[in-house]
């Protein structure tokens, strides 16, 4: 190849490098611009560094002061605005720290969440609300029920419309409470994920004929649809009656759980009766168990359990596989 032709290579590799440069700049400012957050403290006081912060805003109100990023509301009676050291405060947007404390409040869509105090980060779009949280999301119907979580901390992402509580974290809902170490709210979705590692997941459902109880390593739970998902080693408890399989899919509404084990395995401690079969069918309301067929679809779809960034991850999950 001449000298020429080597020449005529490289600018154009250079030029395809600009062009992907340049491709690749504006989606990533425009990422990092729908994270900026804009604090607004108007009838209160602003004080501090102006050009490299921080900037002190404090109001009267105990919500007063308000922080804006996308569709998530922090509200506040005192916040503090922070660049990287050295870095002009109005130059720094994508990659400053807001800090909202003295009580504060987070709104988004029917959630709302209280805490003690609130750092949300431009660079990564999260926002952490530390110490004794209380999560309420409101029913998308009139007649139903709120949702409550509790935790030791939760996070709010403002790019999925997602929280995660962590630390003795407990859910309740209407007659049912769940208790895990790590719960994911999906707000579009109305999807609760609990995840237990040191100890298994415990959901109990208060009725009039005493409690159910269901324990596994992971539930999902639908909150407004009120049907469950439960994964790993299940044990499902009704009164005299266990039974113990790998999934279970539990509808509030029927109150009857499905329980699929290779087999599921239901005890009666009272009668001494033992049923073992690829699929139980234990209703809760008229108090009895039996077996249904493996290969018949489940009127609970597993996919409803997800996140759309999801996928049912094993393939013998699916109701019907051999």
């Amino acid at each position: 190849m001449t000298a020429r032709a080597w020449w005529l290579l490289a600018v154009s590799a250079a030029l395809a490098v600009g062009w992907v440069l340049a491709q690749d700049g504006p989606a990533e400012a425009q990422e990092s611009d729908a994270r900026v957050i804009t604090i607004d403290s108007s009838g209160g006081t602003q004080s501090g560094n102006l050009r490299y912060g921080p900037i002190r805003y404090q109001h009267p109100d105990p919500l007063g002061v308000v922080g804006t990023v996308q569709d998530l509301t922090i509200r506040a009676p005192e916040a503090a605005l922070e660049a990287p050291e050295g870095v002009l405060i109005s130059q720094a947007k994508g990659s400053r720290t807001a800090t909202f404390a003295g009580g504060v409040q987070v709104t988004r869509g029917r959630l709302t969440a209280v805490g003690p105090r609130l750092t949300y980060v431009e660079a990564d779009g999260v926002g952490v609300l530390a110490r004794d949280v209380v999560i309420d999301v409101a029913p998308a119907e009139e007649d139903g029920d709120v949702t409550t979580i509790t935790s030791n901390e939760a996070t709010f992402d403002v790019d999925l419309d997602r929280s995660v509580s962590r630390g003795s974290v407990v859910l309740e809902q209407g007659s049912q409470r769940a208790e895990a170490e790590v719960l994911t709210y999906g707000e579009t979705e109305d999807l609760a994920r609990l995840s237990c590692q040191a100890s298994r997941c415990v959901v109990t459902r208060e009725g009039e004929g005493g409690p159910l109880v269901i324990e596994a390593d992971e539930v999902r739970v639908l909150t407004q649809s009120q049907k469950l998902l439960a994964l790993g080693s299940v044990t499902v408890t009704d009164g005299d009656i266990t039974t113990e399989g790998t999934r279970v899919t539990y509808d509030d509404a029927l109150e009857q759980a499905e329980v699929v084990g290779q087999p599921a395995r239901s005890v009666n401690a009272a009668s001494g009766v033992t049923l073992e079969s690829d699929r139980i069918l234990q209703d809760v309301g008229f108090d009895y168990v039996e077996a249904i067929d493996a290969s018949v679809l489940s009127d609970v779809p597993l996919e409803a359990f997800y996140f759309a960034d999801e996928a049912v991850q094993d393939e013998a999950m699916e109701d019907g596989a051999e």
